[in-house]
């Protein structure tokens, strides 16, 4: 016997949510309600309710303030403020489909046309879907959709919108879109059929239709196990419907030599995970059962034969005719080796063929053993023809052994899956650090492939900040390390924050090791404040002041850098006891001061662009990067108030270089000197005597005559620059 499970059995995508988002819930409040039954199935609910989920089945259930979950079904607009009125905490489960068809229902509904559902009258999710719209029609067949229509020949005209119930049968649905269509002018068709309904009964009526037998696993009230077994009845003739495990026995799947078995989305993984293994037990009985029947027949056929050639043979050769011969011997050996291989056990064989539904194994034994495709790889990727061949050694997991056919089921991934297990088994005992993809994120982490196995990572370990969206790992190659590992209940908990944490204090050690002034890094910037960027170099985040990011005239460092950029970096300066490091930014063979003084000297004439009015005088950027001063009594030919008198921010003027002061890298400028020129005072760079030449000291600014006090905001000022 052989069973062929379906790949698609169990909780949808809205249940699974709606499930997990309940007990968060629960635990979360301390205990919650659901509206009605979460699921249609009392192991499920039960289980629920021992982690402190009840059932409420009416808005008088509700207590006062209680967290109340929307279960997967959802529920007409009018609930929500029923529990609003009763103070209710509401945590809305709804699955994202149904959620879209009250959305498609209520905007229908207010541009004025009939809204059609199609599904059943009385099912939850139909019973909400009405409650967001008015005048809704709902149709539970073709038939009734047919004569409703033909019964009513004004609605023709009628502008309707149709709708279908998430679970609903495709075929069903098309044969009443196609009736609609005939008797309407006006219509608009929403296809929300789930995919992942529509894909669970096109697999159930396909494996159905190759089975003597089809287990459907689901509660009776729940409508699309109810549908399952209708579309398996179709195709095969013996269909059970069991709510689990206990269910089944009595020898209910004797005589059954291929048994399906699938499950309804309200269906928990753990229900048919027993379900599976109580039909396994009573196939192990039934072929126990046949082996012992094919025992005796054998056993007396033997008897039958040996009795007339017993008495043809003389006594005193009795004793040499039982002596057992070589070939004999070689027999009984063989036998045994048979009898050695047991269900658990690591065999190895040689590839003898490769179709495309199985690989044939020479075990070297009488029995033949096989590989199904499915048990060859969990990459469904991976093609057995692609990566063996016939002659290659293999290893593989034995299944099941048939001595009454003289097969052995194997399997590699199995295999694959024990060995795997002992790997991350041993990864955790001793520390070491695995590889592998992230292939799943959620609420509370993500979810890390290594070599199969499922690696579940809490967001306070996957080594990102604490509001980053964990969508950030997704698909990529990450290392961890092994915390947690519960073999039985298939669970493995891992660090990606403790490996990233022991690289990064590895990788700072050897930055300490071999840093000096100088040495020039490759880094990631990762934060910036008013005052500079902090740049990752590798381990080790060291800070670029706001200084040493440009020679321009900057305001603020995003103006030259952002969080996330890669950036080269050299040491300035650093200090091994604090654990601080200051680097710069800018290429020191752009310093414009070297380019400004092989330019200008004293005495030259440059063309300036005011940049800052302050009361003592002007700034004026000579080259980009070097700014001059042109103070208050430089400014004119005459005595001024204030500087904005004479000029303006953004002006171009021309300007003489009466002092340069290398150490401090300040210039001084003069207006003033070039006017006296052209005036044709031959004194012109001599200071006038009531007001002398000064040349100006950016740290030290004095005050101009006519403000006294201006010689703080002078300070100020300098300070800024």
């Amino acid at each position: 016997m052989k069973i062929v499970v379906a790949a698609s059995a169990g909780y949808c995508f809205g249940v699974r949510r709606a499930v997990r988002i309940a007990e968060e819930t629960a635990e979360k409040y301390g205990g919650c309600a659901t509206f009605g039954p979460l699921i249609h199935n009392a192991d499920a609910v039960r289980a629920l309710e021992e982690k402190g989920v009840r059932v409420a089945e009416e808005i008088g259930d509700i207590r006062e303030g209680e967290a109340v979950v929307i279960r997967s079904h959802g529920v007409p607009a009018a609930v929500y403020a029923q529990l609003a009125a009763k103070k209710a905490v509401i945590v809305d489960a709804t699955c994202p489909d149904v959620a879209r068809i009250h959305a498609l229902a209520k905007s229908e509904s207010e541009a004025g046309r009939t809204v059609v559902v199609l599904g059943e009258r009385r099912h939850p999710e139909v019973i909400g879907i009405v409650g967001w719209c008015s005048g809704a029609l709902v149709f539970e067949t073709p038939e009734e959709t047919e004569d409703y229509f033909r019964s009513h020949p004004g609605f023709r005209d009628t502008p309707v919108s149709v709708v279908s119930q998430t679970t609903a049968e495709r075929s069903v649905f098309e044969r009443s879109v196609k009736i609609i269509k005939k008797q309407c002018t006006n219509y608009k068709i929403f296809d929300t059929i789930c995919n992942t309904t529509s894909k669970r009964q096109q697999e159930a009526e396909k494996i159905a239709s190759g089975c003597d037998a089809m287990v459907v696993v689901g509660g009776r009230h729940s409508a699309n196990t109810a549908k399952l077994c209708e579309i398996c009845r179709r195709s095969c003739g013996r269909v059970l419907l069991v709510e689990n495990a206990d269910e089944l026995g009595g020898g209910v799947l004797a005589g059954a030599r291929r048994v399906g078995l699938t499950a309804g989305a309200s269906t928990p993984a753990w229900i048919i995970k027993e379900v599976n293994r109580k039909m396994s037990d009573e196939i192990r009985t039934a072929e126990a059962a046949e082996n012992t029947e094919a025992a005796k027949i054998e056993e007396t056929a033997a008897q039958t034969v040996s009795a007339p050639e017993a008495s043809a043979v003389p006594e005193e050769n009795t004793a040499e005719k039982d002596a057992p011969s070589e070939d004999a011997t070689f027999e009984e050996l063989l036998e045994r080796s048979i009898k050695t291989l047991h269900t658990g056990e690591k065999v190895s064989g040689i590839i003898a063929a490769i179709s495309p539904t199985e690989i044939s194994v020479d075990l070297g034994t009488k029995q033949s053993g096989y590989i199904p495709v499915a048990e060859f790889s969990d990459d469904p990727a991976v093609k057995p023809e692609d990566a063996i061949k016939v002659g290659d050694q293999i290893e593989a997991y034995v299944m099941r052994v048939n001595d009454v056919e003289g097969t052995v089921m194997l399997s590699k991934k199995r295999l694959d899956s024990v060995k795997v297990w002992d790997d991350i088994c041993d990864a955790r005992t001793s520390r070491a650090v695995v590889e592998g993809t992230v292939v799943e994120d959620n609420k509370g982490g993500v979810v890390v492939n290594v070599k199969g196995v499922r690696v579940f990572v809490p967001a306070s370990q996957s080594g990102l900040p604490k509001d980053a969206p964990m969508t950030e790992l997704l698909k990529k190659k990450v290392r961890l390390r092994i915390t947690e590992v519960n073999q039985p209940r298939r669970r493995v908990v891992g660090s990606i924050r403790a490996v990233a944490y022991e690289e990064r204090r590895e990788r700072a050690e050897k930055i300490w090791e071999e840093i000096e002034v100088g040495k020039h890094y490759h880094g990631v910037v990762k934060s910036l404040t008013s005052y500079g960027a902090f740049v990752d170099i590798g381990g080790i985040d060291g800070m670029v002041h706001v200084s040493e990011l440009s020679w321009k005239r900057i305001h603020q460092p995003s103006d030259v850098v952002s969080v996330g950029d890669e950036i080269d970096v050299y040491v300035i300066s650093f200090d091994k006891e604090k654990k601080r490091i200051s680097l710069g930014y800018k290429d020191p063979n752009e310093n414009p001061w070297l380019r400004f003084t092989t330019t200008y000297q004293v005495g030259s004439v440059a063309d300036v662009r005011i940049v800052k009015l302050m009361p003592f005088g002007a700034f004026a950027e000579i080259v980009p990067g070097v700014d001059g001063l042109i103070h208050i009594s430089q400014i004119a030919d005459r005595r001024i108030g204030k500087p904005e008198d004479v000029l303006s921010e953004g002006q171009e003027v021309q300007a003489k270089i009466i002092n340069i002061d290398n150490d401090k890298q300040k210039v001084s400028l003069s207006i003033r000197a070039l006017l006296e020129r052209q005036n044709g005072d031959e004194q012109a760079a001599a200071p006038a005597s009531e007001e002398p030449v000064v040349v100006y000291d950016t740290d030290n600014p004095p005050a101009a005559e006519e403000e006294p006090a201006a010689s703080a905001e002078a300070g100020a000022a300098s300070e800024e620059k």
